[in-house]
């Protein structure tokens, strides 16, 4: 149940970051500081305010969403006007980007310091087929799993996520067939922020996290986007719980501080055998 609840979360990460670089072709490398700055605002409300998580993960969807919309306004669409080519706008978006993950650490490590922090929420076991189990953790993974089930059914059968499929594979021909492109990035990059958001109000509950966690989650989700295949949103899926997996049994069977080594090794792997994902079709 852990390696589950630890794959919705990392699909949530990785979904946002998808619509984000594979859409809106925005490399996000904040992305990961976005998800921090969200746990540590449900930790405030849910310890200064009594409010509980769930209430706080209602509402950081549309809030989260609302103000990745903003962000990419007001610092984004500048370069994307600007841009030379696709090429020019991904070197722009990554040193803007850049900046913006120590503005936004930098926040989080004024505001709490650099320790971790927890609270405790739904911390009781629970029995799942004879083997004790956290509820926060049952409850994650099945916020994360719901959520993840609604992205892909939105993507796969509504206008909006054909649209989106279409500025995916061809952005520079989407507005022969009505897209504006425009509109349509700016629409992926607050959702992949939405998402995000969501993801931070969930590891909150039941993993404790410090202002400096960030960049790790942005490395684990790019590791996640490129194992999957980019723009391959049931290759991202399934790439996130081959990932925690992964991690859960290296940490359980052989040590704990060799989960990141893992990750990246696994990575490596499949940069040299298959540099457009694991899945991905064959002969691309």
């Amino acid at each position: 149940m852990g390696a589950l609840t630890l794959g919705g979360v990392y699909a949530l990460i990785a979904l946002g970051l998808t619509l984000q670089y594979g859409v809106a072709r925005i490399m996000n490398l904040a992305h990961g500081e976005v998800m921090i700055a969200a746990s540590f605002a449900v930790y405030l409300l849910f310890t200064s305010l009594g409010m509980s998580p769930l209430a706080v993960f209602a509402l950081a969807l549309p809030l989260g969403f609302a103000l990745q919309w903003a962000l990419y306004k007001a610092l984004l669409a500048p370069l994307v006007r600007r841009a030379a080519s696709p090429a020019a706008l991904e070197v722009d978006s990554i040193l803007a980007t850049f900046g913006l993950l120590f503005v936004i650490e930098g926040l989080v490590l004024v505001s709490f310091g650099g320790g971790y922090y927890s609270y405790g929420y739904m911390a009781q076991p629970v029995q799942l087929g004879g083997v004790p189990v956290a509820a926060n953790r049952l409850l994650a993974a099945a916020v994360a799993a719901g959520l993840c089930v609604v992205v892909y059914g939105t993507l796969a059968w509504t206008r909006w996520g054909t649209a989106m499929r279409a500025m995916a594979s061809a952005p520079r021909f989407a507005h022969l067939v009505g897209i504006n492109p425009h509109s349509m990035a700016a629409f992926a990059f607050a959702l992949g922020g939405a998402l995000v958001v969501g993801a931070g109000t969930l590891v909150s509950m039941f993993l404790p996290f410090s202002a400096s966690q960030g960049v790790v989650f942005t490395m684990k989700a790019l590791v996640i986007v490129i194992l999957g295949g980019v723009g391959n949103v049931m290759g991202c899926l399934a790439a996130a719980v081959l990932l925690a997996f992964v991690e859960t049994g290296v940490a359980r069977f052989i040590d704990p501080g060799l989960t990141l080594a893992a990750t990246f090794l696994i990575f490596l792997l499949v940069l040299l055998v298959r540099p457009r994902g694991l899945f991905s079709k064959r002969g691309t």
